[in-house]
């Protein structure tokens, strides 16, 4: 498989201080891939560098090939906060990324349509932000991003100030996009047990200055289902597996 994204020695030092440090891996066509870590090793910062949102110092970071130097149209990226604008509602926001970009090309009337029944957000086109649950907030957030029709999605922990229960159903949404669309994903997250369940393989960073210290496969059948998931007995192994690795089993 042929990398999409890939790393080679990466680095970054902020005012003098080393935050990552020879950060190194390859990401495929298609993979959803996660990024396990301890607090403040470097993992929403090296989601950054790989968006071409943070410039690096070190090494190189290549996206189909060319090296990251700016952010690209075909990368979109979903941050921890929703960050929706209050005055539009879920359809304008939805294609506020397109709206800003002269050179995006906006989705039609149908396309539009097929994303929010993705989304599950049907009836909810007119309404605004605060009219939405902490749930449909974040999957408006998502849809900004795929609004785009961007080959890779980045995840920024998007998921982390929700409870477990609207976690565990975003879950479900997000598995059944990646299902669907077969994206190139990149999601940092603090869950173990979430990592497990969505991924093909984690990358496991070390403390500060992060870098990788373990790529784990994640051999799980698809398509996955939570219920089904989470009673095979390999999906304990994996969560203990890399319990150990971040240092917490």
């Amino acid at each position: 498989m042929s990398a999409v994204i890939s790393l080679s020695g990466a680095g970054k030092l902020f005012g003098g201080r080393r935050v990552l440090e020879n950060v190194s891996a390859e990401i495929g066509a298609s993979e959803f891939v996660s990024i396990l870590g301890p607090s403040g090793c470097g993992k929403s910062t090296l989601l950054r560098l790989i968006a071409g949102l943070v410039p690096f110092e070190e090494g190189h970071i290549r996206f189909n090939g060319a090296d990251v130097t700016a952010p690209s149209a075909d990368m979109g990226f979903v941050f921890q906060t929703s960050n929706l604008l209050p005055w539009l509602n879920v359809r304008d926001n939805l294609l506020l990324g397109v709206d800003l970009d002269p050179a995006a090309k906006r989705p039609d009337a149908a396309a539009l349509a097929d994303l929010v029944e993705t989304l599950g957000l049907t009836g909810f086109e007119d309404s605004h932000p605060h009219q939405l649950s902490g749930g449909m907030r974040h999957r408006v957030a998502i849809g900004q991003a795929l609004a785009r029709g961007p080959q890779v999605l980045l995840m920024d922990e998007p998921f982390g100030a929700l409870d477990a229960l609207t976690r565990d159903r975003l879950n479900m949404e997000l598995l059944r996009i990646w299902q669907r669309d077969r994206k190139t994903v990149v999601l940092v997250t603090h869950s173990i047990a979430e990592a497990v369940l969505l991924s093909d393989r984690v990358l496991v960073m070390s403390e500060r200055p992060g870098t990788i210290v373990e790529d784990v496969r994640i051999d799980l059948p698809r398509p996955r289902d939570p219920s089904v998931t989470r009673e095979n007995p390999a999906f304990g192994d994996y969560v203990v597996r890399l319990s150990k690795l971040m240092g917490v089993a």
